[in-house]
């Protein structure tokens, strides 16, 4: 049977000199890029860490066709252009505070390795639950309140209903709860979670191509190509990937099986794993009702290099409860820098 130390051990984070205090810059980076490489998408997508909380990022591009033939011994006064314009980003402070108690250390059976087990244990956790932010963040769900069949709702408006939150996807008249007018984006315990910032799945609704196939019963290969077909041919350059949830990646080959199996033939092996030539992405923080198409690199998070790890063993509450307190402080903002360049796919 393996020790609780070898289960953890195998996915964890080595966080280095935690009980250090803060870290200093390199130290900061290399805590944020752990984060990152704790899940599938976080080693693809674009890092940016900025000094300050609020700013820019520039971006930089050229126009095509930007050739012109040459006349010897002339110049017409053509020069090509460079197009220049920014993203603005704010980051949001967060934190991740924990405790153990001295007897816990002194009693479990992995001794005072137990500190560094959990310390690993919530560093872990924190990169998983950033890409979940990245991701699924939606500052409306602070707004949340009771469904009221009096009321009338807007799309993109939140309520809570039977220990959920829920955004309205359309407008709702006043009347009777329908599911099909709503999108369950967390527990109502999830509130305070997901209203920190709004994350990439906000953005692209408000802004980037949507195709929404959720009348549909199946899923089928035609979506894929709409929602490719969507994006300007200028991004269409082998960079893309398909983001979905591992239960949406099995169902789709699920569906492909079956079709094999009720309809004879066969399925080129492509096609389960990289429908319309475009590898799929596996990011079990992604809701099982949303495929996103985009370049990951396209997906940018930015962080400032002022990251804290703190942990006291002093004061009154250390003293009269017998405990350790630690808390990880950071900062981040989930941007997109092309909006034209993402696709998003609604499904049942």
């Amino acid at each position: 049977m393996n020790s609780n130390s070898t289960i953890i051990r195998k996915a964890a984070i080595s966080t280095g000199s935690l009980t250090s205090g803060l870290l200093n810059p390199e130290q900061a980076r290399k805590f944020i890029q752990q984060t990152f490489d704790a899940t599938n998408l976080g080693g693809l997508i674009r890092h940016e860490q900025r000094t300050a909380k609020t700013g820019e990022i520039d971006k930089i591009g050229i126009a095509s066709r930007i050739v012109r033939k040459k006349t010897e011994n002339a110049d017409d006064g053509y020069r090509a252009g460079v197009n220049t314009s920014q993203i603005e980003y704010a980051t949001t402070a967060i934190r991740l505070p924990w405790e153990i108690t001295e007897e816990s250390l002194r009693e479990n059976i992995e001794g005072q390795n137990l500190e560094k087990i959990i310390t690993d244990l919530m560093t872990a956790q924190l990169g998983v639950d950033l890409e979940d932010l990245y991701l699924n963040g939606n500052e409306g769900a602070g707004t949340a309140k009771a469904f009221s069949t009096t009321e009338t709702y807007k799309a993109g408006d939140t309520v809570t209903y039977n220990g959920s939150v829920y955004e309205f996807q359309k407008a709702h008249a006043a009347g009777a709860w329908n599911d099909s007018d709503v999108r369950e984006i967390g527990e109502a315990g999830d509130v305070d979670f997901l209203k920190i910032n709004d994350g990439w799945l906000k953005q692209i609704g408000n802004g980037g191509h949507v195709l929404d196939v959720s009348t549909q019963s199946d899923m089928s290969l035609d979506m894929f190509y709409k929602a490719l077909g969507s994006i300007p041919n200028k991004y269409n350059n082998g960079k893309l990937r398909w983001l979905m949830s591992p239960k949406r990646a099995q169902e789709w080959e699920l569906f492909l099986l079956n079709k094999v199996v009720n309809a004879g033939g066969a399925v080129p092996e492509s096609v389960y794993s990289s429908p319309a030539r475009i590898p799929t992405v596996e990011c079990p923080s992604l809701s099982d009702d949303r495929i996103l198409l985009t370049d990951p690199k396209n997906l940018i998070v930015v962080n400032t290099y002022d990251v804290k790890i703190r942990k006291t063993t002093e004061g009154k509450e250390a003293i009269m409860q017998d405990k350790r307190f630690y808390v990880t402080h950071l900062d981040y903002d989930p941007i997109i820098e092309e909006l034209d360049a993402t696709a998003m796919i609604k499904l049942k």
